[in-house]
């Protein structure tokens, strides 16, 4: 009789890891169903380096990102924190569908305000070659310090020319074939949206039919797409009204950021805090987040100066010499070339130099007074003058005024007797003088009473100030005691001899031609 084999169950086998034919082994089927959950609602991950601006300018730039809403701040999806105070900050924030149900991707933010070289190392391991296809540039600038612009743009392209060189070689290779597809966005002459997507409207042009380079553009590619943001542009009325700026200066700026962002290929916008903006629409489509509802390609606006709004491959130096002046887009192209061939450290003076050089000339307009006042007009800048400058001042003048204080007393003196002052007034004066003299040169004046030697100066200044001390309550209380017969030694005085008649008394003492310490001439003077 036959062994019996028992009955294996096909269903347990197959989802195990048991070895199948030829010895491979079985996918578990748990894992495999999984994983391809896991993947179908992975967000896809975008990345956006932040240049510039302070922690607060950047968390109002985040907020116009991510307009957050009531819905947004409920308990499924909570508002992420903002870490921007020290060095390099982080943060992210879930991009919603025009439905605002579903979620196109995650941005996560990398924040950093000083442009120091000593930076470089925390912005070079963001940038490796599986990220750098969903990674974008974006440098804040404000329309409180337009006079410090290019400067910025400057210091901050320098800071990427040092990342660059700390990237791996394979980064740089990715880098560069992104920056040959992103040549070719929009060059066909249709309507594109910036992920490379035809609109609505349109229809995305071959390669062969690509628009050839124009003069001054993608000179410079810096490995990244690169968007300028210009914030707070409600702050031009303030400029308009109260510091005297004109319309030519406004364009002068504009002609200026869009030459130097030509070589670059960079995109520009102005925001302000009255209106809404293309913001969130220039961004999301530079990182190739659409909506997968409603695709909206960006207008591009360079009539309305609060509304500017520059795409990629879009502008050229016919349409910035449209704007009118004496603006020379190749001259200043030219010149920023040179400042950023500028090795680190090094300072600019080309095309920095010449506008900030427009900015300060008084004949310029309006630019002129751009460093007095550029806020809200609350507070107005004012230089402190040189400490040791204010004290050398303040010493020759109290010097000067040692100078004539003798000469003044002198001046004093004469004017009163120019004054016609009365003979007997001057006769007076002078005896005065002539007393207080032989006072000093002869001592005290003393005399004996009553085997008591008594200073009569002293005697004098002591009835001087009991009449001014004694009050009106006092002299009723004595006049009292004096009529009920409990009269005291000094009120026994004070009735025997009159204050004035001992006044009279003491300096008729003092002023004696005899010598000091005799008897009194008249005892009995009453």
């Amino acid at each position: 009789m036959a062994a019996r084999n028992p009955r294996v169950s096909t269903y347990t086998s197959g989802s195990g890891d048991t070895d199948g034919r030829n010895g491979e082994s079985k996918r578990n089927l748990w894992t495999s169903m999984l994983e391809s959950v896991a993947s179908g609602k992975r967000l896809p991950e975008k990345n956006l380096l932040v240049l510039g601006g302070t922690p607060e300018t950047q968390r109002e730039f985040i907020e116009s990102l991510s307009s957050f809403d009531g819905r947004r701040t409920s308990d499924r999806q909570k508002v992420p924190p903002v870490a921007n105070n020290f060095a390099l900050g982080n943060t992210y924030y879930d991009v919603l569908d025009a439905d605002q149900d579903d979620t196109l991707a995650r941005v996560s933010l990398y924040l950093l305000s000083q442009p120091s070289n000593e930076f470089a190392s925390l912005v070079s391991p963001l940038l490796k070659p599986e990220t750098i296809p969903h990674t974008a540039l974006v440098i804040l600038l404000d329309w409180s310090q337009p006079h410090q612009w290019l400067r910025q743009i400057w210091k901050w392209i320098q800071l990427l020319e040092e990342v660059m060189g700390q990237v791996s070689s394979e980064a740089r290779n990715e880098m560069e074939e992104v920056m040959a597809l992103w040549k070719e966005r929009g060059r066909g002459g249709a309507s594109v949206n910036l992920d490379g997507t035809p609109s609505a409207t349109g229809t995305s042009g071959d390669v062969d039919g690509l628009l050839p380079l124009g003069p001054g553009e993608w000179t410079e590619p810096l490995g990244l797409p690169l968007c300028v943001v210009c914030n707070n542009a409600q702050k031009m009325e303030f400029l308009e009204k109260n510091k005297g700026w004109k319309e030519p200066d406004f364009d002068t700026v504009l002609q200026y950021l869009r030459t130097i962002l030509l070589r670059h290929g960079a995109s520009l916008i102005y925001t302000s805090q009255n209106t809404p903006s293309q913001l969130p629409l220039l961004i999301h489509s530079t990182l190739g987040i659409t909506s997968l509802l409603k695709r909206q390609p960006l207008k591009h606006n360079v009539i309305d100066r609060d509304k500017i709004v520059v795409a990629p491959n879009w502008d050229s130096w016919g349409k910035i010499r449209i704007l009118g002046g004496t603006f020379d887009a190749e001259v200043v192209s030219k010149a920023w070339e040179e400042d950023i061939q500028l090795r680190p450290g090094d300072e600019a003076s080309h095309a920095v130099a010449q506008y900030e050089e427009w900015c300060r000339d008084p004949n310029s307009g309006g630019l002129a007074l751009i460093e007095s006042a550029m806020d809200d007009g609350t507070s107005i800048a004012v230089e402190s003058e040189d400490p040791q400058e204010f004290l050398e001042r303040q010493l020759k003048i109290l010097e000067a005024f040692k100078a004539k204080t003798p000469a003044a007393g002198k001046t004093a003196s004469s004017s009163s007797a120019a004054n016609g002052s009365s003979p007997s007034l001057r006769r007076a004066g002078i005896a005065h003088v002539e007393e207080k003299s032989v006072n000093e040169h002869i001592g005290p004046v003393q005399f004996n009473m009553g085997g008591i030697q008594v200073d009569a100066d002293d005697m004098l200044q002591r009835l001087k100030d009991r009449n001014a001390r004694v009050s009106p309550e006092e002299e009723s209380e004595l006049q009292h005691d004096e009529d009920g017969g409990g009269v005291s030694g000094v009120g026994n005085m004070a009735k025997e001899y009159d204050n004035e008649q001992l006044q009279s008394f003491f300096s008729g003492l003092m002023n004696r031609t005899t010598g000091a310490g005799g008897a009194p001439a008249d005892n009995s003077k009453s």
